[in-house]
């Protein structure tokens, strides 16, 4: 091969890929913009927040963007907050507004810890400056027949009966808002985050099993008030996956689910156990009393608890009870061994 061509060839090759950062760097995801709301949390790294530019459809190349920031020595200034993003923006633009910190200045920060039901979100949004008082539970408890009329609904709503509530769907987190945010936006944003983190492939999942998404979200809270779970999803939650197979395998045979937290949901306690007299009240929540899985969910369950629900661990055990001292559980494979475990950690 003549020398001219084998010096040429690399040339050629860097040139193009010097074009194809420089094209990536200036050119926007789309030429007519649209506003969306994106989130750097604390210590989150450029490799994450690529990612999730990308994911949030904002960006067109992981790659690019992490290349721009290390040439310009911005991996270590990227300030954690909410931000406003424009599809209209090029890399080098989201880039400087992420890192020179231009966030939203959101009046309000709910945080929404997992497992709590409309009425205990509603105390926390009462005591956290919103303005519209009552207006979040009214809305909240108003039947999903209602919002299934509404132009912008969400598909997994069709899951649910048009007699139900919003219980379930709620999704936990810490949100910010303004302070003249309205009920209405609240709800929005928490069903547009439920939206986003029960994914496409969980959702498929669901479908694959024959079970519905308001099923999988009632077995779920059940899960959160029953299992310890670590909600980073680091610690594997093994525990609640195999609740979570006990429950399902407890329906499958016929079998009452008999599960103290839905006693806790009409009670409104957080007893761990509960007296003979009161597993017997005539509610169609009470797993004691009525097999199959309770009328709706008992609270607003969190992801890890949703994966557990959708995922079970296939085990031998068939019982189980929650330690007194430390919430941990204990599982058993006969009632006689389950009897034991009573007498030796719930006394």
């Amino acid at each position: 091969m003549p020398k001219k061509i084998i010096i040429i060839l690399p040339l050629i090759f860097v040139i193009f890929i010097l074009l194809y950062y420089w094209h990536g760097l200036n050119t926007p995801f789309v030429a007519s913009g649209e506003s969306k709301n994106f989130i750097i949390n604390k210590g989150e790294g450029v490799k994450l927040i690529a990612k999730n530019l990308r994911e949030a459809d904002l960006i067109k190349s992981n790659l690019i963007f992490e290349l721009y920031v290390w040439l310009n020595n911005k991996q270590a200034e990227f300030k954690a907050g909410e931000y406003i993003l424009n599809t209209s923006l090029n890399i080098k633009e989201i880039a400087e507004i992420l890192t020179r910190g231009f966030a939203v200045n959101k009046d309000i920060r709910l945080n929404m810890p997992e497992g709590l039901t409309i009425t205990e979100i509603n105390e926390r949004i009462k005591k956290s400056g919103f303005k519209f008082g009552d207006d979040f539970i009214n809305l909240a408890d108003k039947s999903i027949g209602n919002w299934k009329l509404s132009a912008t609904k969400p598909d997994f709503l069709n899951d649910a009966p048009d007699n139900a509530d919003l219980e379930g769907f709620l999704f936990p987190d810490t949100y910010l808002f303004f302070n003249d945010a309205t009920a209405e936006d609240v709800i929005d944003k928490m069903l547009q985050n439920f939206e986003l983190k029960v994914t496409e492939d969980m959702r498929r999942d669901i479908k694959t099993q024959g079970k519905s998404i308001y099923e999988i979200i009632i077995m779920a809270s059940i899960i959160q008030k029953e299992a310890n779970i670590d909600e980073t999803g680091k610690g594997g939650n093994e525990e609640a996956g195999i609740i979570s197979g006990i429950f399902w395998d407890r329906l499958k045979f016929g079998q009452a689910l008999q599960s103290d937290a839905t006693l806790s949901y009409i009670f409104t306690d957080k007893n761990p156990q509960h007296t003979l007299e009161e597993t017997q009240i005539d509610s169609p929540y009470n797993t004691y009393k009525y097999k199959g899985l309770p009328l709706g969910p008992i609270g607003n369950p969190g992801l890890e608890a949703i994966k557990a629900a959708i995922y079970p661990v296939k085990t031998e055990y068939n019982y189980f009870l929650n330690k007194l001292d430390s919430g941990a559980a204990v599982f058993s494979q006969t009632y006689e061994e389950h009897l034991r475990n009573k007498a030796k950690y719930l006394k």
